[in-house]
């Protein structure tokens, strides 16, 4: 009986060890996954408002500096004469949505760079000397890709419209200017803000570059010409259409813009006209589900491959789409919509030869004597398209300012090539944002503009001028 009561408890205590080596193991996995998360992911865990340890940082060290590319500050901290701390933006509104705040919140870069701007890498006899004296030590600085003189012209530009305008070069991802209206001073944040709460209708800070969804209009054209291509790569040249300045399936009815009528076209000069009715009959026959998949390599309805918060840009398609919605899809109008963001990516990728760069708005972070804390480089995303169809559509957006809609940036002392849009919006007949999206020069592509104002009408009358006038400052003209 004995005997059988040990062999009991030696079987419990089996058991018991076993339990415990499960939950030591447990523990050991949590800890390992602990410890690298917050080797991976310490700008997160610093960033977030619970954590103490950024409060300690901030009380430590003075926030650093916000340079533009060409050495300009953007943003600084300063002492007031009783020891309070304000920060400074030197162009207040200029940079307001990209730069952004660092009092209610952060938003911007001010939040992006939260933590290198709030670290100190300063020389430790310089720390030690701030220490004697009962001062903070200089935060580090971030420089960015950002150029105040293409900010300049892209803000002058847009003047009093609400809308967005976003300038990168195509083969690094570099951000050069990115404007966005209505703007604020983000001096005045903290005394606007609760009427800024208040007002459920307020967009002031919403950045439309990145966040704003708009329907793409004929912009949106450069995609289904990019599908049309994809599933007819040896005959897409010998496309015809005769345009009587309508097209009609069931009770929906396309008509040219304005109007027009453009008699019979081939597949280019429908692009450069930017005909409704002949993109529509394109639409029509594309394969439903392959044009799916080529939404889906443009990022369409997935985050995009940036650092900063970004809108979802979608378009409703399926195998069960409806001819009527196919026409709406294929000139950018029902159910699409995109961010300038993305559409700036898109037009890169062809810009670039199908590659796309990822977007990218700070270049490094130095210390206060000069050495740099972290560099950062051209990311490759991938291929978006093949290189044939990236030349392919390279042409037809040359043929859109040699014979099309954008001829006011035909015989300039550069090249150009893009594409323009009058997207309607609402439920009054004739309101439409102007778009337009385009790169300089054609042969060696090297800066990218995409541009919408809201409610102006058509893209080559209003956008197509503010192209003009960014491709002009960057090459100096």
């Amino acid at each position: 009986m004995k005997r059988k009561n040990r062999r009991g408890k030696v079987k419990k205590n089996k058991e018991i060890l076993g339990v415990m080596w499960v939950f030591t193991l447990l523990f050991l996995s949590m800890s390992g996954y602990i410890v690298a998360y917050s080797v991976t992911h310490k700008q997160e865990l610093i960033n977030n408002s619970y954590n103490g340890r950024q409060q300690i940082l901030i009380a430590q060290n003075r926030r650093g500096r916000i340079f533009s590319a060409d050495g300009e500050i953007l943003a600084q901290t300063t002492e007031e004469e009783e020891g309070e701390e304000r920060r400074e933006y030197p162009y207040q509104n200029l940079f307001s949505h990209v730069v952004g705040y660092a009092s209610n919140g952060r938003m911007g870069i001010e939040a992006q760079a939260n933590y290198y701007l709030i670290h100190s890498n300063a020389p430790l006899s310089q720390k030690a000397s701030l220490d004697v004296q009962g001062e903070k030590y200089p935060g580090d600085d971030v420089y960015t890709t950002l150029k105040v003189d293409l900010q300049q012209v892209a803000s002058n530009s847009l003047g009093i419209y609400q809308g967005a305008v976003i300038v990168t070069e195509p083969a690094t991802g570099k951000i050069l200017a990115m404007v966005s209206k209505p703007d604020f001073n983000p001096e005045e944040i903290a005394d606007i803000w609760d009427d800024l709460i208040e007002d459920k209708e307020s967009s002031i800070l919403l950045n439309r570059v990145t966040q704003g969804l708009y329907p793409p209009g004929s912009t949106f054209k450069i995609i289904t010409a990019l599908e049309y291509i994809k599933e007819n790569p040896d005959t897409y040249q010998s496309y015809s259409y005769n345009c009587t300045g309508s097209i009609q399936r069931g009770e929906d009815r396309i008509q040219c813009y304005h109007g027009s009528v453009h008699g019979g076209v081939g597949f280019e000069r429908s692009f450069a006209k930017s005909c409704n009715t002949s993109f529509a009959n394109i639409g029509l026959g594309l394969d439903r589900k392959a044009f799916s998949h080529t939404l889906n390599q443009l990022l369409f309805g997935q985050e995009l491959p940036v650092v900063f918060p970004s809108g979802i840009s979608r378009v409703d398609l399926s195998e069960e789409t409806s001819d009527s919605d196919m026409m709406q899809i294929s000139i950018g109008q029902g159910t699409t919509s995109i961010t300038p963001l993305q559409l700036n990516m898109i037009t890169c990728a062809i810009a670039n030869g199908g590659v796309l760069s990822e977007p990218y708005l700070i270049d490094h972070v130095q210390s206060s004597n000069g050495n740099t804390v972290k560099g950062f480089s051209p990311t490759e995303y991938g291929k978006l398209m093949e290189p044939k169809e990236a030349d392919v559509l390279k042409g037809l957006m040359e043929q859109v300012v040699e014979t099309g809609t954008a001829t006011r940036l035909k015989d300039l002392s550069y090249t150009a090539a893009g594409k323009t849009g009058s997207a309607e919006y609402g439920t009054v007949k004739g309101e439409s944002h102007a778009w337009f999206t385009g790169f300089a020069p054609v042969e060696d592509p090297q800066v990218c503009v995409t541009i919408i104002i809201e409610g102006a009408g058509a893209g080559g009358d209003y956008a197509v001028p503010i192209a003009k006038r960014i491709f002009d400052a960057y090459f100096g003209v």
